[in-house]
């Protein structure tokens, strides 16, 4: 099991890289994480809803996501409250004191999972979440600990030399834990180190010395390697390091709600060659864009008054109206509509909030959610593989067209229209998330925008892309950790 001594030191990454290096080795593995927080998610081919992290860690170890890798998924649509998935599907929104109450019963729910994973696969690698001594949560621990003691396994801390403190948060979070605690942990992973690796030898002496438990790795910074982000804490760090952009090319600017929610979905066009994308906000351009994207949000009404507050609102209309290009995912795809309707209070109060009005549809708020892989076709009838989350039903009220028609529906046929276009052509909205992935798809909109033009430079091949960046990681933790003494802690599972 791999935990960290904080939110974001990368565990889901260790656990990618190492579901990679065991199944290179021709051991069946498998990822798992009891509770995972995030509003980037996927639905699997049954139709259920999991995290995206460990969507990228059985894509490491060669499997098709299935829910019980997570089986339960917090989506937070307030800042005391979320959205509960319990195997994939809605369970119900919850205050964070109400789902402390429900968590003797969903430990049962992950303990199920969990056991069918280990029926199923040779080796299991779990991840923690958040810090794994913060001593307020541990009586209620779905996650950390408590998951290491159920499944009798090895633990290894992670900790981020980057962001400063390594000694506190790992000779300290050492000092935080029980002796039964401590008899699980069997060493630490210092990591995202920059420079010269001897330089810190001292420092590997000073907590080896100080725990009693070896550092197995001192991992190298790798700000090259790029993998889908589990949630919104890595927004922060692609503005950082967003560039100036090229000559020529295409600049694409995503709107950063505060519920921005499935930015994975614009990861291909972030590495598509000749393409300048960046995440903005109120404080930002917008002219000079060659297209505006307002993405997916947990909390589409709270978002539309966000863009009124900061004055988006009327800047994006104006951006539209002198001609610039807009597309909307999902929650964005409502936020172009007239009206957004919310009659049963999903979420919070019934209301009715204006639109941007840029797409002439009204969306209506929905008590059940919509989870559903596809297949669908774009207008000018290309191909494409997709998947729907969203609760809202969104309607036509004037000129355009739909944007894709769904061929099928956790591959069960139908046919049925998604999301619209503007008579000009020039906004659009879908539901569908992960379009961009395709790659055919995504050359002929990016060739669109170009207006014919060639791209800069070869293609992108998302797929192949991925797993290059996943045997590039992979080679990254062989050369770095002491892989021999982390296979001697893995035991067989005792009956």
């Amino acid at each position: 099991m791999i935990l960290g001594s904080g939110s974001d030191v990368g565990k889901s990454i260790m656990v990618a890289g190492l579901c990679r290096i065991f199944r290179q080795e021709g051991i069946r593995v498998a990822p798992f994480k009891a509770q995972n927080m995030a509003l980037n998610s996927f639905i699997t081919p049954e139709g259920g809803e999991m995290g995206r992290a460990q969507v990228v860690q059985a894509q490491a170890a060669g499997l098709a996501p299935h829910v019980d890798m997570n089986p339960i998924l917090l989506k937070p649509s307030s800042e005391v409250g979320s959205q509960v998935i319990v195997h994939g599907r809605v369970f119900g929104n919850y205050s964070a004191r109400d789902y402390y109450s429900l968590k003797p019963r969903l430990g049962r729910k992950v303990m199920e999972s969990y056991r069918r994973l280990a029926q199923a696969y040779d080796l299991i690698v779990l991840e923690g979440a958040g810090s794994a001594v913060e001593l307020n949560l541990k009586k209620n621990d779905l996650v950390n600990f408590n998951m290491a003691k159920k499944a009798r396994a090895a633990v290894l801390l992670v900790a981020d030399i980057d962001r400063g403190g390594v000694f506190a948060a790992t000779i300290g979070a050492f000092h935080l834990l029980t002796p039964g605690e401590r008899r699980l942990l069997k060493g630490f992973i210092i990591n995202k180190f920059r420079g010269d690796p001897a330089l810190f030898t001292e420092g590997v002496a000073i907590i080896e010395g100080r725990t009693k438990r070896p550092v197995l790795g001192v991992v190298p910074y790798a700000g090259d390697l790029v993998l889908p982000e589990e949630d919104s804490v890595a927004l922060g760090r692609k503005r950082r390091g967003q560039s100036r952009p090229e000559a020529g090319g295409l600049r694409i600017g995503v709107v950063r709600l505060p519920h921005i929610s499935n930015y994975t979905d614009f990861d291909p066009l972030e590495h598509e060659p000749g393409v300048d994308l960046r995440y903005l906000d109120h404080r930002d351009e917008l002219r000079g864009l060659d297209l505006l994207i307002l993405p997916g949000t947990k909390n589409t009404i709270s978002d539309l008054l966000y863009l009124k507050e900061t004055g988006l609102f009327p800047r994006i209309q104006a951006y539209a109206r002198t001609g610039g290009r807009v597309a909307g995912i999902c929650g964005g795809y409502q936020l172009l509509g007239q009206e957004v309707r919310d009659p049963l209070g999903v979420e919070g109060e019934p209301r009715v909030e204006a639109g941007l009005g840029l797409l002439p549809v009204v969306t209506t708020m929905a008590g059940a959610k919509t989870a559903t892989q596809v297949a669908a076709t774009a207008a000018d009838g290309a191909q494409l593989c997709a998947y729907e989350i969203h609760m809202g039903v969104t309607e036509p009220r004037g000129e355009g067209q739909p944007a894709f028609t769904i061929l099928s529906r956790n591959r069960e046929p139908v046919q049925v229209a998604d999301g619209w276009t503007s008579a000009d052509g020039r906004v659009w909205g879908t539901y569908l998330h992960g379009l961009f992935d395709n790659d055919g798809f995504r050359g002929a909109w990016l060739a669109t925008l170009r207006q014919g033009a060639a791209a800069q430079g070869p293609e992108l091949t998302y797929h192949s892309f991925q797993e290059a960046q996943l045997d590039r990681l992979a080679d990254l933790l062989r050369r770095h950790l002491d892989l021999a003494h982390i296979k001697t802690m893995i035991e067989p599972e005792r009956q």
